[in-house]
């Protein structure tokens, strides 16, 4: 099975699928060495990565470069945010493109106005349910390999309440998504509201910090949930790990009260599979 067919399988026969979050393309390597079965590219994440906060000021077109290497560098299912598919319908066919051509085994696409903002943060504003019925259609149609996943997410919860986001979110899998992804329930309650309301497939968005209670896994795949991202976890792990290093450096002039909590020099070639690299050499240049 190619990738794509790897996530649909992983979804109709898996309890509950872990999906933890990578800000760059080695973070997704790291989520592949720890033996998941999918990664999830968070376009947050990817923001923050370049300095900047989630509010939509990357391009389609950066977010691509970094999607098709990311999935040029690992063998599970990548699942890639596509915000609100940067623009109208018209932009969703050409992002649906684009993001097919790097082989990713999902995107999820919300129905945020765009830019959008952080599904966590203060004033989102929606588009209209008819608009996003036309946006998820469009990417369907424009979808060429049947085994992509497209996920719809709505934001409604947080403008209009969960019973309208219960019924975007089935109009949207009525156009024909796959998967729904309702951003934001606020409570346990709320959650388990989520996957016995879909049509089809639910997916979670798990991390510590955001209006959802962070459930265990346990507890998410008893309330019906399929999938479940985690964007968040590996980067506010770096970003701590990072102050931690530098803070020593500065006190010290040197890293070595820390030494032993850093990754090996070994640890850091086998994040990117440098012996592969030097088989690939050793194949092809050895007679020149």
């Amino acid at each position: 099975m190619n990738s794509r067919q790897q996530l649909r399988h992983l979804l109709a026969t898996t309890g509950y699928v872990i999906a933890p979050g990578a800000y760059d393309t080695l973070t997704a390597r790291l989520v592949q060495l720890a033996g998941f079965d999918a990664v999830y590219l968070t376009g947050g994440g990817y923001s923050r990565a370049n300095g900047y906060p989630d509010v939509g000021l990357l391009t389609m077109t950066e977010i691509v470069q970094w999607i098709a290497r990311t999935v040029d560098s690992v063998e599970i299912p990548v699942i890639a945010d596509m915000d609100s598919g940067y623009g109208n319908a018209v932009n969703v066919v050409r992002s649906v493109r684009e993001y097919e051509k790097t082989g990713v085994a999902a995107f999820h696409l919300e129905d945020q106005i765009s830019p959008k903002k952080c599904g966590h943060y203060e004033g989102k504003q929606l588009v209209t349910q008819a608009e996003m019925v036309g946006k998820i259609k469009a990417a369907v149609d424009t979808r060429r390999d049947a085994d992509m996943v497209i996920i719809a997410r709505t934001d409604a919860r947080a403008v209009e309440g969960l019973q309208s986001a219960l019924d975007r979110m089935n109009a949207y899998l009525d156009a024909g998504a796959d998967v729904g992804f309702v951003e934001a329930p606020q409570n346990a309650q709320e959650l388990a509201a989520v996957p016995p309301a879909l049509s089809k497939p639910a997916m979670a968005n798990i991390f510590e910090g955001g209006k959802t209670p962070a459930l265990p896994q346990r507890e998410l795949e008893a309330m019906g949930y399929r999938i479940g991202i985690y964007p968040s976890q590996t980067h506010r792990a770096a970003i701590a790990a990072a102050k931690k290093v530098l803070a020593v450096l500065k006190r010290d002039g040197d890293t070595a009260a820390i030494e032993s909590e850093l990754a090996t020099f070994t640890d850091r070639e086998d994040a990117v599979n440098s012996a592969g690299w030097r088989a690939i050499e050793q194949r092809y240049l050895k007679d020149v």
